[in-house]
């Protein structure tokens, strides 16, 4: 009988091909360095100086961008304690829809410095209390840093709304926020309905179109649909609307049947009946006083016969959500199948054309009157990933929009907010005793990462940019940060915030502080990680990289 060793301890407990990882040197020091390298990535992308990532996912789709949350998503992120960085920066994005790479950044930088107090012998939980602490003060002195008379807001005044989206476009797309800024906010006020706090992020759609450049962009009220009019009839004004979602076509019967035909006089009166039947149905649409069709399935051909001997405009939406929002703008009811609308079915229209912008035919709905429902932001650009950029940038300004809906204070942008947070934060550290102390003076110091990363994507001296920031905060002037674009004054790169018109959102900057505390610390009281063994199916092994799970 051959000796066999007895497994013991955790061994004997879990199942053999288990991993078990315990105590700091392992789980801890470990969790914190794969954070520390997913905020290295998004780092250098803070900022409108931020540099662009080139990003190729695992079906093999290119991503060229500097959005963290694009970033991060299409990294499929494999470490556990990194994936809740990933998980920050999503939230972020999703109540917010900006500041994901601050949340991300800021984040890494806080677990970067527990990693320098773990070394000198401070326990995470002393790390963990310390943070809570610095936190809840940090967001204390965010609300005191509130711009005076930004709580009111008109929501339909342009240059206020501009104001304050200028930052979250400009770190997207830095030296055309100008232009981005404009079209955004028009679009956003044509939308915005009469309670504000109801404003729907997806009633402001964005249509690319390759060719031309930023300044070919524009504004349509209402939408605009990729792709030609069914019929000859491309262009009618102020028209009646009837949408149809199944289709314009003669429609087969519910029933199966047999038709049984002795003689060819038979065989002709049929397909005569067939016609006429398909004529009578386009006649009573014809006959409601709509002029155009809006089919949510085929057009038949029988049927676009007759709609072009009516001078209907017949169209074809495949998309049924791309149909629900044409009902939306024309205020139209969808009805199933063909048959006279009553007049309440029916929309209104002031024009719709078939125009071709830069080699693509579009199909150009304007609803100017009443009440307009949605506006579409055409981007115009040279390539698809451009395109792309842009699209988000949008995206970014009108999640700002809805943001600033809900609350209209804003803060010093720039950096200045955050080196006066670290400021006074470092100023409470002193007043406190014990352990803590150390704790919220490294949280303080995580903020310098903001200036400094603003500055050495910009390629400027962090260092002495960071110094000069704090000796003028220290002599009172709260609102200074960093000009990335005027390095010629005395003053360098440290201007006054309210003279450069950069201004951050206090909600982007109070989520994003908080789920960034909420995740380091998340990660920082794990202390042992334990993986089962992974269930292999059959088709685990064999599976080509670079492919999905799913």
């Amino acid at each position: 009988m051959g000796f066999s060793m007895q497994p013991y301890g955790i061994q004997s407990m879990l199942k053999e091909g288990h991993k078990h990882l315990s105590g700091l040197d392992e789980a801890v020091l470990k969790n914190i360095d794969a954070c520390k390298q997913l905020s290295t990535i998004t780092r250098t992308s803070l900022g409108p100086e931020g540099m662009n990532k080139m990003v190729i996912n695992h079906l093999d789709k290119l991503f060229v961008t500097n959005d963290a949350a694009t970033i991060v998503n299409e990294l499929e992120v494999q470490h556990p304690a990194a994936k809740i960085l990933v998980l920050a920066g999503k939230a972020q994005q999703e109540e917010i829809g900006d500041g994901a790479n601050l949340t991300i950044s800021f984040a890494g930088e806080l677990l970067q410095n527990a990693e320098e107090l773990i070394r000198m012998g401070l326990h995470p939980s002393e790390i963990i209390s310390g943070y809570t602490k610095s936190i809840s003060k940090a967001i204390e002195v965010l609300g005191e840093l509130v711009e005076k008379g930004s709580e009111t807001m008109d929501v339909r005044n342009k240059e206020q709304v501009v104001t304050r989206m200028k930052a979250a476009v400009a770190s997207k797309q830095h030296g055309q926020e100008d232009i981005l800024c404009s079209l955004i906010a028009d679009a956003c006020i044509q939308v915005c309905p009469k309670n504000p706090a109801n404003f729907d992020v997806d009633n402001v759609r964005v249509s690319k179109l390759v060719g031309g450049g930023l300044h070919n962009c524009t504004i349509v009220r209402g939408m605009v649909l990729k792709g030609d009019a069914v019929g000859s009839i491309k262009r009618m004004e102020k028209a009646k609307v009837a949408v149809f979602a199944s289709g314009v076509d003669s429609s087969a019967t519910e029933t199966k049947g047999t038709v049984l035909i002795h003689s060819a006089e038979q065989l002709e009166n049929y397909s005569k009946t067939e016609e006429a039947k398909v004529e009578e149905l386009i006649k009573a649409v014809a006959d409601s006083g709509a002029k155009v069709i809006v089919s949510g399935g085929a057009v038949g051909e029988m049927a676009l016969h007759f709609c072009e001997r009516y001078k209907l405009m017949v169209l074809k939406i495949s998309s049924k959500f791309e149909l629900r929002r044409f009902c939306r703008t024309t205020g139209t009811s969808a009805l199933l199948k063909l048959s006279q609308p009553k007049p309440d079915d029916l929309g209104f229209v002031d024009s719709i054309s078939v125009e071709e912008i830069g080699g693509s035919r579009v199909t150009v709905v304007r609803s100017e009157e009443g009440g307009n429902k949605i506006a579409t932001v055409v981007l115009r650009g040279s390539t698809d990933s451009i395109l792309d950029d842009l699209e988000r940038a949008v995206d970014d300004g009108v999640n700002t929009y809805k943001a600033m809906c809900r609350d209209s204070r804003m803060v010093p942008g720039a950096a200045a907010t955050e080196i006066e947070l670290a400021r006074r934060l470092k100023e409470f550290s002193f007043k406190e005793t014990g352990l803590d102390q150390y704790a919220i003076a490294k949280f303080a110091e995580s903020f310098e990462m903001v200036p400094r990363t603003l500055a050495e994507n910009a390629g400027l001296n962090p260092m002495g940019i960071i110094s000069k920031l704090y000796e003028k905060h220290a002599s009172g002037n709260t609102k200074v940060g960093i000009d990335l674009g005027g390095g010629d004054s005395e003053d360098g790169v440290c201007k006054d915030v309210s003279t450069l018109n950069i201004w951050d959102l206090y909600v982007t900057k109070f989520f994003a502080l908080k789920y960034a505390a909420d995740a380091a610390c998340t990660v920082l009281r794990v202390d042992q990680i334990i993986m089962a063994k992974p269930a292999g199916g059959p088709g685990r092994r064999e599976q080509p990289a670079g492919m999905d799970e799913d």
